[in-house]
């Protein structure tokens, strides 16, 4: 649960960052950059509780760069106000994907990791 509330906080901030610090990344306003960042967190949350375990790291941290990607780019769809470039969703994505990363290392160090 540790976890969950982590990337609650973190996701909308890595989200937030990325539009503020890339034009390639323009969400209309800040509901919608945070909304994303809440799926991402949602989604991370429970890719992680199905894959990561000790010895798992690097591929759990690649499905979430992937995840990220995926739901930035797609969140063009939903949000039509929202103009992200495929680089853009790109740095999100790695942005994100630095920040799983350290979460991973620290789950798995502190041994915190669930299985659903």
């Amino acid at each position: 649960m540790d976890g969950l509330i982590v990337k609650l906080i973190i996701s909308p901030l890595v989200v937030i960052l990325a539009d503020a610090l890339f034009p390639e990344v323009n969400f209309a306003s800040l509901y919608q950059s945070v909304g994303v960042g809440f799926a991402l967190a949602v989604i991370g949350f429970l890719l992680e509780r199905a894959m990561l375990h000790p010895g798992t790291l690097w591929m759990t941290t690649g499905a979430d760069f992937i995840i990220g990607f995926l739901v930035v780019y797609g969140s063009l769809f939903f949000l039509p106000t929202a103009q992200i470039s495929g680089i853009g969703a790109g740095f999100v994505a790695i942005f994100f994907g630095v920040a799983e990363y350290l979460q991973h290392r620290w789950l798995i160090n502190s041994r915190r990791t669930e299985e659903i």
